[in-house]
């Protein structure tokens, strides 16, 4: 009965069908969303690849971007857009799909002018239309600008001027461009034009040229670091190129300061101007192509020299009023502002020799260049580690607010270590030529700048003892000593107080004994026995600002004006 009961078992067939359909649905089920994916992804590739070839053979400075930071309206299709490419030369902002057209129809800056029949005072707007600035204004009418949600008005990319469509039409068809705000900065294409006829003709009278400029221009040359800040450098560039003429814009990782500075030599003795936008290494590179320069016997063509200080640190910045670090908190436009308002004052560099102490060295001294400072004791320690491990790891150092917590893990590491104690046992220290006693310290510092440690007042100190202001200018070093990584700890915080050794003219340094940390201007170095001559070399010119002040200026001042009234 139970066989009778049971059912038949079906086709083999039928059971093969079943497992195929499941493998083939499940086949599909992974198989088609790999395709998809790859699909969109050669698609966004084939795009990338088409768009950085426009980018390459385009005369606009093309640049990618997620998000625009304002309301945006494509240039060609008059369409809002959220993400697209904006040039960073002339403002033009187009969506992908209109890139090619909005790159053949309209023309960037130019550099120097085709024409070479037009002179120096006539030279026309260039007008770009829509995304305008916010909060501008007519130049006709004056009203508001750029208020309606479409794309409307006009800006012209030399003067940034802007104007009412309604206003174009009426009154402005043969206005001349006098390049606004900063048209003492901007190298005019008309100039260059004219620059490179002289040439031909094998005339060197930029004089005369310049003088249709007026006595007041004074062209700024711009040279960033795109590495440094975070990578803040990068989007600068495009905003003084905005400002100014892209030729006047160097990023240095690319071209080398003492190429860029060649631009000088083509204006008139003594006008040029530079910005420098990075760290104090870069002002330091970008001083040394100065030097050489000099060398080539370019001295009339020297320029003055400001500091946009961009990363850690940056203690020439802050003594030359330029502030401590710069992070967007004010326009660019106010930076160049604040450039014309600055005064011309010189700086003394210094030359650091380092010779190796043996009878059979064969090897050249070290020769640094030095502009804030030298040091051998603790600081120069953590600035050692501190190297070491971004070398290793570059991209976990982009935060400051990291940078100084390494700095102070490492400080606190040698407060229990103390690899620089007797410091005193294993120096000599000669002050112009005449040997000083030192108490048990564990670090020297050579100060020529005011700042030290990324804002502290070395040499001036706290408290009821009054001592002058350290110069840059005097041809003289400070020099002091610490007594270890908490007392250096002490003094950027105000609780202490360097020990004071003295100043002087010429400074000698003996290492008799062992391995100690070295740096000049915060780059640091693994030192054996050696003497250390530093030497005036020679000085630099340039450009203080003190349009603003920090708490210790202010109460450095006050400090020096109370000692004259007592006097």
């Amino acid at each position: 009965m139970e066989a009778e009961r049971r059912p038949a078992p079906g086709p083999p067939s039928e059971g093969l069908f079943a497992n195929g359909h499941l493998i083939l649905w499940t086949l599909c089920s992974v198989l088609l969303p790999v395709f998809i994916t790859f699909w969109c992804s050669l698609q966004r590739s084939r795009r990338q690849l088409h768009r950085r070839d426009i980018f390459r053979k385009s005369k606009h400075g093309w640049r990618d971007t997620d998000l625009f930071s304002q309301p945006t309206y494509c240039c060609v299709c008059a369409q809002h857009i959220l993400q697209g490419a904006f040039c960073d030369c002339c403002g033009l902002r187009v969506d992908e799909d209109c890139l090619k057209k909005a790159d053949k129809r309209f023309q960037c800056k130019e550099i120097m002018l085709k024409n070479d029949s037009k002179v120096l005072d006539a030279m026309p707007h260039h007008w770009i239309r829509g995304n305008v600035p916010l909060c501008s204004y007519c130049m006709v009418c004056r009203q508001q600008c750029g208020s309606q949600p479409k794309l409307c008005d006009y800006r012209c990319i030399w003067c940034q001027k802007t104007v009412h469509d309604e206003c174009m039409k009426h009154s402005l068809k043969n206005e001349k461009c006098d390049f606004g705000e900063f048209k003492n900065l901007i190298i005019p294409p008309s100039y260059l034009t004219s620059i490179n006829q002289m040439r031909k003709d094998k005339k060197t009278d930029y004089e005369l040229l310049a003088s249709k400029l007026g006595k007041q221009w004074t062209p700024l040359i711009i040279l960033a670091n795109s590495r440094s800040g975070t990578n803040m450098g990068e989007g600068l560039l495009g905003e003084f190129r905005i400002l100014l003429n892209p030729v006047q814009i160097f990023d240095v990782t690319k071209t080398p300061p003492i190429k860029a500075l060649q631009l000088c030599t083509l204006l008139p003795y003594y006008s040029a101007q530079v910005l420098v936008c990075g760290g104090d290494g870069t002002v330091g590179w970008v001083l040394d192509a100065v030097d050489d320069m000099k060398i080539k016997g370019q001295e009339k063509y020297i320029p003055q020299v400001a500091v946009l200080p961009l990363g850690t640190g940056n203690d020439l910045s802050n003594t030359l009023g330029w502030g401590a670090g710069y992070a967007g908190e004010i326009p660019v436009a106010q930076v160049l502002r604040n450039v014309m308002e600055a005064d011309g004052i010189k700086l003394d560099r210094w030359k650091v020799q380092v010779t190796n102490k043996g009878y059979y060295n064969l090897r050249k001294p070290k020769e640094f260049t030095m502009n804030n400072y030298f040091s051998v004791g603790p600081d120069a320690l953590m600035a050692l580690n501190f190297h070491a491990h971004r070398e290793k790891a570059p991209s976990l150092f982009s935060s400051r607010i990291l940078n100084k917590a390494v700095y102070l893990f490492y400080g606190t590491k040698d407060c229990l270590v103390q690899e620089c104690k007797d410091l005193n046992k294993k120096v000599e220290l000669e002050l112009d030529g005449e040997r000083v006693a030192l108490p048990n310290l564990e670090g020297i510092i050579v100060l020529n700048i005011g700042y030290w440690g990324g804002g502290c007042r070395l040499w001036e100190g706290m408290g009821d003892e009054t001592y002058p202001l350290a110069r840059h200018d005097d041809g003289l070093l400070e020099v002091v000593g610490v007594y270890g990584s908490f007392h250096c700890a002490q003094i950027q915080v105000k609780l202490a107080n360097p020990f004071r050794i003295g100043q002087a003219h010429t400074v000698r340094l003996i290492l008799k004994c062992s391995m100690m940390p070295m740096q000049v201007d915060g780059e640091p170095w693994a030192q054996g026995p050696c003497t250390v001559t530093i030497t005036h070399k020679t000085h630099a010119v340039m450009l203080y600002f003190s349009g603003e002040q920090t708490d210790d200026d202010i109460s450095s001042t006050s400090d020096q004006e109370d000692v004259k009234e007592t006097e």
